[in-house]
């Protein structure tokens, strides 16, 4: 049985190596939580998705879904106090001792790097999303559409994903699958 002290110390491990916010996060969750065999690739990608939908930080709401999964509303406690720990502890540091810490090169230069990564870590997390989402020319089309709109027409990520929802659910019951509609 998994203990909270796992689930505690797995997402400081998660929170301690993510840089770029939630999108960057995933890959790395995918890898921890995944592995250990706490929830399937799907799970990830349906957690992240409803994490998106509600306020709060992406990687928190992800955190407490997968903790209260494994072990209850303890377990989803644990996971969101790993999650933010890191941040929080590197943070008072560079409150603590740092002054301007921007107009540093060297700091510039490491943000600079980090910034690569970053868009490694989610381009990795797109690629892995969509072998989980994009099933078929329907999910195609909701993604295309999605990322068109997204691109060209600057909406707010709620509208689009209360969108897609929509979609989906016509879908569905277009298909003849919507709860009793036979």
């Amino acid at each position: 049985m998994t203990t909270l002290r796992d689930i505690f110390f797995t997402f400081v491990k998660v929170g301690a190596f993510t840089f770029g916010g939630g999108y960057a996060m995933l890959p790395i969750i995918q890898k921890e939580v995944v592995a250990r065999g706490w929830i399937t690739d799907r799970e990830v990608a349906d957690y992240y998705a409803l994490s998106q939908c509600l306020p709060g930080m992406i990687a928190v709401n992800t955190a407490a879904f997968i903790g209260h999964k494994v072990r209850g509303k303890a377990g989803g406690v644990a996971a969101c106090l790993g999650v933010v720990t890191p941040s929080f502890l590197i943070i008072t540091i560079i409150a603590a001792f740092i002054n301007n810490a921007l107009e540093f090169v060297p700091v510039q230069r490491a943000l600079f790097g980090i910034s690569a990564v970053v868009c490694a870590l989610i381009a990795h997390a797109v690629i892995r999303l969509w072998k989980t989402a994009v099933k078929d020319v329907f999910g195609l089309c909701v993604y295309a559409l999605t990322l068109i709109l997204a691109l060209f027409f600057n909406l707010p990520i709620a509208g689009l994903l209360v969108g897609a929802l929509s979609l989906g659910i016509a879908a569905d019951l277009y298909r003849g699958k919507g709860g009793g509609a036979r």
